[in-house]
């Protein structure tokens, strides 16, 4: 074997660390996600219009551990008086419509004129893998680079109408981080939208021409929720077809009963890919709040909002009690067997359970 020939396999020396280097900023860069800002810090930065301090905060407020809970609050509470100053914007339609590049388009004309958008997008959970994509922030791939614009995917979880859980409290967050045009997207529409609408000045439902009437059964529920409806895509081709619904939309419109904001709702055209329309659409928000501000029914329906997710945080918290009550959660399983088996209606043993919780509570 030739003496000077040398295995592969030898170890050889590596680059020496330069004797000038600080080992303790190395420790600070590695460790600094895990350092825990406190409530002060939080609500000082997203007053500041901090977006890292905002993002950070929607974490904490969207998680579920209990030991979140109370920082959460704390956050919520300190920005609560430099929020409510914004406009809310809610919108949905079906899947295909176009809800994200409508927004896109939507969001770039609002910074262009001087406003700061936040965009609540939400995200359909998978029921078996309770999973989720959160891919709006690919979708809006200009809007995301927009200095004045703000996108915050969320899971939808198992909530009505595919809102996120903590949606209502991340919507002062952005507020208070000084977004003056909040836009909720949801997941699509159905009876259940009802959870969007209830926290939205202005509702916008999406629609596109030639769809049919195959959604006839949820088309009802949803128009009458809507302020406005806007067909999108009317362009190429398009346009003649977008026009002719415009006309029908119209005609159902006047069937409804009148709204209580004394509002008449509009039909428009637009064009995400074109930008034809997208301008109207601000102006008919615009007109709107012009004509709610001034008969005050904006205000009155901002307080019965928060009257109403008062309730709703009550029943959803009952209801996390209830479920995580450690004896009542044994309970259950066992009840559950006996159900299964017919050793007692459904309705039996949840009256037990009930009765059981409230004399434990």
């Amino acid at each position: 074997m030739n003496p000077k020939k040398q295995s592969a396999l030898n170890e050889k020396a590596g680059i020496a660390q330069p004797e000038n280097i600080s080992t303790s900023s190395v420790v600070t860069i590695q460790n600094f996600r895990k350092v825990k800002p406190s409530s002060n810090d939080l609500i000082a930065g997203i007053v500041n219009h901090d977006k890292v301090a905002l993002s950070r905060a929607i974490t904490l407020v969207e998680s579920t551990n209990a030991n979140h809970f109370e920082q959460a609050n704390e956050v919520i509470n300190g920005c609560l008086p430099y929020a409510n100053k914004s406009i809310r914007i809610g919108i949905t339609g079906v899947p295909g419509v176009g809800k994200s590049t409508f927004i896109e388009a939507f969001g770039t004309f609002l910074t262009s004129i001087g406003k700061k958008v936040a965009v609540l997008a939400i995200d359909p959970s998978s029921t078996i893998s309770h999973g989720s994509i959160l891919g709006d922030k690919t979708r809006m791939e200009e809007l995301v680079k927009n200095k004045n614009a703000y996108i915050r995917p969320s899971a939808s979880g198992e909530t009505l109408g595919g809102v996120a859980r903590k949606t209502r409290e991340t919507i002062i967050l952005c507020e208070a981080c000084g977004f003056d045009v909040i836009i909720i997207e949801t997941v699509g529409v159905g009876q259940s939208e009802t959870a969007v609408h209830s926290m939205v000045d202005f509702f916008l439902l999406l629609k596109i021409s030639g769809a049919g009437d195959e959604l006839q059964g949820i088309k009802r529920g949803i128009m009458e929720m809507a302020d406005a409806i806007i067909i999108n895509k009317a362009d190429g081709d398009n346009i003649k077809k977008a026009n002719l619904a415009k006309v029908e939309f119209n005609r159902a419109l006047h069937l409804f009963p009148a709204k209580n904001s004394g509002w008449q709702p509009v039909v428009s055209t637009c064009s995400a890919v074109t930008n034809d329309g997208i301008e109207n659409v601000w102006q008919i928000i615009e007109d709107y709040l012009k004509l709610t501000k001034e008969n005050l029914y904006f205000d009155k329906k901002r307080q019965d909002q928060n009257q109403y997710w008062m309730l709703e945080t009550i029943n959803e918290n009952l209801k996390n009690h209830f479920y995580n009550h450690p004896e009542i959660a044994k309970l259950i399983e066992d009840n559950k067997k006996a159900v299964q088996e017919n050793e007692i209606s459904p309705f039996d043993a949840a009256t037990r359970l009930l009765n059981t919780y409230l004399n434990k509570s």
